[in-house]
C-alpha cells in the first residue's frame, strides 16, 4: 500500500524543535513502513524587519513553554543579538534544497537546523552556516551552495508553502497520513511520540484512527 507520512515543519519554528524527538522516533520506528516526507510550511518567511524588543520578549515566552513542554534545551543568548531579522525562508529553501539534492538526508539536516539554532544560537539564515550544515548532513558542500540561491530552489520552496496552505495547515509541526491519496490528521501542535505511537501502529495495520481530512493546525 502507498503511505507516506507527510511533515509540516519551519525549521525556525520552535514548537518543531520540541517535536524533534518525536520526529526522530517516528522515522526509527516507522519509516520503512511509511517514510516521512517533511513540507516546509513557511513561520516568518521573507520577513524584512529587524526584531524589535516586543518580539523578542514574546519568543523568549514561546521558547520557555517549549522548553517545559518538551525538555528541549534553548540557548536564550541569541536575544543578545542586535537587529536579526527572523526570516525562516532561506531556512526552509535549505531544507528544499537538501530533499531535492539527497531525499534520504533531509531529516537528518532539519535535526541539525533546528539544533544548530535553538540550542547552539547559529544563525541557520546565512548561507554559509547552512552549508556546514548540509554537508555534515552528507550533502555535498559545493553542491548545495550552487543549488541553494537558484531560481529552482525558491519555486519549489514557495510550492511547499502553497501546499501547506492548501491542506489547511496554519501552525507547526503539523503531521498527515497520506495513504492511497486519502489524507488523514495525525497531530495539529507538538506531541510526544508515546501519544501518537498507538494511532501511527494503527494506521500502518490498516484502520482509521484519525481524522479523516487534516483539521486547522
Amino acid at each position: 500500500m502507498d503511505r507516506e507520512i507527510l511533515l509540516i515543519v519551519d525549521p525556525m519554528c520552535s514548537w518543531c524543535w520540541g517535536f524533534s524527538p518525536t520526529i526522530g522516533a517516528m522515522a526509527e520506528e516507522f519509516a520503512g513502513q511509511a517514510p516521512i516526507f517533511p513540507i516546509v510550511g513557511g513561520l516568518r518567511p521573507l520577513t524584512e524587519d529587524p526584531m524589535t524588543g516586543q518580539a523578542k520578549a514574546e519568543v523568549r515566552h514561546h521558547w520557555a513553554d517549549v522548553e517545559k513542554a518538551s525538555g528541549q534545551s534553548f540557548d536564550y543568548s541569541f536575544f543578545d543579538r542586535d537587529g536579526f531579522i527572523y526570516d525562516t525562508e532561506p531556512a526552509c529553501r535549505a531544507l528544499v534544497t537538501v530533499r531535492t539534492l539527497k531525499p534520504e538526508a533531509a531529516l537528518g539536516f532539519l535535526a541539525a537546523q533546528h539544533r544548530a539554532f535553538y540550542a547552539e544560537n547559529r544563525d541557520i539564515t546565512d548561507a554559509a552556516v547552512l552549508a556546514e550544515l548540509a554537508e555534515t548532513a552528507g550533502v555535498d558542500r559545493d553542491a548545495f551552495l550552487a543549488a541553494f540561491p537558484t531560481r529552482k530552489m525558491i519555486y519549489l520552496t514557495a510550492t511547499d508553502f502553497f501546499r501547506s496552505q492548501s491542506m489547511g495547515v496554519t501552525g507547526f509541526p503539523t503531521v498527515v497520513l497520506r495513504s492511497e491519496g486519502n489524507l488523514s490528521l495525525l497531530t495539529a501542535g507538538f506531541q510526544p511520540f508515546a501519544a501518537l505511537k498507538p494511532q501511527l501502529e494503527n494506521w500502518i495495520a490498516g484502520g482509521v484512527d484519525a481524522e479523516k481530512e487534516p483539521a486547522k493546525a
